[in-house]
C-alpha cells in the first residue's frame, strides 16, 4: 500500500528539510511518539538506526536513514515486526520562503495476518500521513525565518 502526500510550507526549503532531517525534531511534531532513541551512527546521517517509542501501545519502529540528500530528499527505512516502511520525503524550493512537501510511504505488511490489517487499516494510516505531515508543516512554519 502506498501513501503519498503533498502540502506547500511557508518556509525556505533548506530550513524545512534541515528541520525533517534531524530525528531529534520528531517528538516535537509527532503528536503520537514518545521519544527517539538513537540506538548506532550519528543521529541523521546515513546508516543511523533509532527506535521511535510511541506515546501509548507497544508497535515501536526502527529507523534506519538510507540517504540524505538535503535540500532535496530524506529516504528512511522503518521496520516492525507487522509491518516495513519505506519513506521518501521530497523538499522542492518554490520560492525563496516556500517549498513543497512530497511525502511517499509505501507499506509492506508482513504475514497472513499482517497483510488483512492493512487491508482494513488502509483509510487510518492514510490519514495519519496526512497529519503527521501536516503537523510538521505547523511546526517548520512556526520556525520559518
Amino acid at each position: 500500500m502506498t501513501s503519498r502526500v503533498e502540502l506547500d510550507i511557508n518556509a525556505p526549503q533548506p530550513q524545512a528539510a534541515q528541520l525533517f532531517a534531524d530525528p531529534r525534531n520528531n517528538p516535537r511534531w509527532m503528536d503520537d511518539l514518545e521519544r527517539i532513541e538513537p540506538i548506532s551512527g550519528t543521529l541523521g546521517e546515513p546508516g543511523s538506526i533509532y527506535r521511535m517509542v510511541p506515546k501509548q501501545g507497544t508497535l515501536t519502529f526502527l529507523a534506519t536513514v538510507v540517504s540524505r540528500s538535503l535540500p532535496t530528499e530524506v529516504t528512511l527505512s522503518l521496520e516492525n515486526p507487522r509491518v516495513s516502511v519505506g519513506v521518501r520525503d521530497t523538499f522542492l524550493r518554490l520560492s525563496d520562503h516556500k517549498a513543497r512537501l512530497i511525502s511517499e510511504e509505501v507499506f509492506t505488511f508482513k504475514g497472513v495476518f499482517g497483510k488483512v490489517t492493512g487491508l482494513l487499516a488502509h483509510r487510518a494510516i492514510r490519514n495519519a500521513h496526512r497529519r503527521h505531515m501536516e503537523s510538521f508543516k505547523r511546526f517548520v512554519e512556526s520556525r520559518a525565518a
